[in-house]
């Protein structure tokens, strides 16, 4: 499974920040290793430099195996908390997809 990262003029990509991500993304979705060919994440500041409440989006696409890609997003106000909303909601959106095809 290849983790791509995406980030917007806002979000800094430090190599840090992007290794903490991976290993807490590779954890989470380690069930589905099998079925996922490439995770990309997008990291972007809705209000730019301004503050605000929920400014982070997290838009994580998953690339299945001849499948059409899976797309979910979450917003928070911390990059950490927006990543963990949006794998959430992949994971419950992998395990409807995967155990759908697992009873036919």
């Amino acid at each position: 499974m290849k983790i791509q990262f995406n980030t917007d003029k806002t979000i800094s990509g430090e190599e840090r920040n992007q290794e903490f991500f991976t290993s807490q993304i590779t954890e989470e979705l380690s069930r589905y290793q099998s079925h996922i060919t490439r995770i990309e994440v997008h990291l972007s500041d809705e209000n730019g430099k301004k503050e605000g409440m929920n400014d982070i989006l997290c838009l994580l696409e998953a690339r299945l195996e001849g499948r059409k890609p899976i797309a979910v997003s979450n917003q928070s106000d911390r990059i950490e908390l927006a990543l963990s909303g949006a794998l959430d909601k992949l994971k419950t959106t992998l395990e409807s997809i995967l155990g759908r095809i697992k009873n036919y």
